[in-house]
């Protein structure tokens, strides 16, 4: 397990004073990491016991965010005891008594409870002003929040030169120089794409007008009556990942469950998990015609996606034609859907190309959803597969 050395951001983070603590940053800044190796040195010199609570905006959230990472780094250091760790209630005691406890910020009960001498919220541009509110009036101590600033919300309107109490720095991955020169490269090999550059790169608060989709829901689970109607499948492999999402059509819209975000999947593990999940009809990306007809030799329903001129635009705008919900535990979908932009050209302009890099799900749901399209906009119309069987 890896080491975590200081770096700029954990100076940075170190230095700041006051009760409010707000960092915004680009990608690989830093920002979670150098919070909680800050939190874990306070925990550990303690005179007196603390408890400090990190708050994500759901429970896949926590665990797939700052709880992995908080696991990671007490591992990588050594410090990490079992008997210590209470996996039931997420709260790990140190030696010097104090605690560092883990909890979702969709938790009612939570929210309204104790006390705590200090805060971290993560990736607190999800959560509302409601949750910040009922639990900063609880902290005794400091409120650390941070964020990829992708759109504006509730600090920049209602804490951002309202209160004195307020420090606020910008991090971005040059403050980070424990990250490898190829993924300094990957970074710096998209400055071309003004939208992503700009919050990614810069770390600099994003256009909300360049998003692609809004008003999408998120949902706790998929309702008894929803009916399973297609799968999308957008294909990966070394550098991108497979993506696999189920469409689920309930009172007039549809339900978005991821089933699948993961690279170096070969077809046969593909097919695998498609035939370990209910039957459907799976719409994939035509560009791999040899991966659709070997997964379809495994028993798989599966048809390419339509493509022609105009499809990718005509299939975003169907998209957004229709009421759309996303399962909580669809992760990936849900950080695309926030991070899908409209590129711009240098003047700052919107064109009418989506920005690649947070479109494996989105084009997995268009293919998905191209289907339900009226016929007179395709070029063709879907025929049903024959499926072989091996």
């Amino acid at each position: 397990m890896a080491l975590y050395s200081q770096t700029s951001a954990t100076l940075k983070i170190i230095a700041l004073n006051k009760k409010i603590r707000a960092i915004c940053g680009g990608t690989s800044a830093s920002k979670t990491i150098s919070i909680l190796l800050y939190l874990i040195a306070r925990a550990q010199t303690d005179t007196d016991t603390t408890l400090t609570s990190v708050v994500s905006e759901s429970i896949p959230h926590l665990k797939r965010g700052a709880l992995r990472d908080f696991k990671n780094i007490m591992q990588g250091h050594g410090y990490w005891k079992e008997a210590l760790w209470n996996a039931t209630d997420s709260i790990y005691t140190f030696e010097t008594g104090s605690k560092i406890e883990f909890f979702s910020a969709d938790n009612p009960d939570k929210l309204r409870g104790g006390r705590r001498d200090r805060l971290f919220l993560n990736e607190a541009n999800n959560m509302s002003m409601e949750v910040f509110d009922q639990l900063e009036v609880r902290t005794k101590e400091f409120v650390f929040m941070d964020w990829n600033p992708s759109h504006e919300y509730f600090f920049y309107t209602d804490i951002l030169n309202k209160r004195e109490d307020v420090q606020f720095i910008t991090l971005t991955y040059k403050d980070n120089e424990a990250l490898s020169p190829e993924i300094v490269s990957s970074i710096e090999t998209r400055k071309g794409n003004k939208g992503w550059w700009q919050v990614y790169g810069l770390g600099q608060l994003g256009d909300v007008d360049g998003k692609i989709y809004k008003d999408w829901e998120i949902i706790e689970t998929i309702p008894h009556e929803a009916r399973l109607e297609r799968y999308g499948m957008d294909f990966g492999y070394s550098n991108d990942p497979t993506s696999i999402v189920a469409i689920y059509k309930y009172n007039g819209g549809f339900i978005l469950d991821e089933i699948t975000f993961q690279k170096g999947l070969s077809n046969k593990q593909i097919a695998d998990i498609l035939n370990n999940q209910p039957k459907s009809l799976v719409i994939a990306d035509s560009a791999e015609p040899k991966s659709i007809d070997e997964i379809k030799s495994y028993g798989v329903s599966i048809l390419p996606a339509i493509k022609g001129q105009g499809s990718v635009n005509q299939g975003i705008q169907f998209v957004q034609d229709q009421r759309i919900s996303i399962t909580k535990r669809s992760l990936n979908i849900i950080k695309e859907y926030r991070n899908y932009l409209w590129k711009t050209d240098r003047d700052g302009k919107i064109l009418n190309v989506p920005e690649s890099g947070f479109d494996h799900s989105m084009d997995a749901i268009r293919y998905g959803l191209d289907s339900y399209k009226p016929k007179i906009q395709r070029s063709e119309p879907l025929k049903q597969p024959v499926i072989s069987h091996k």
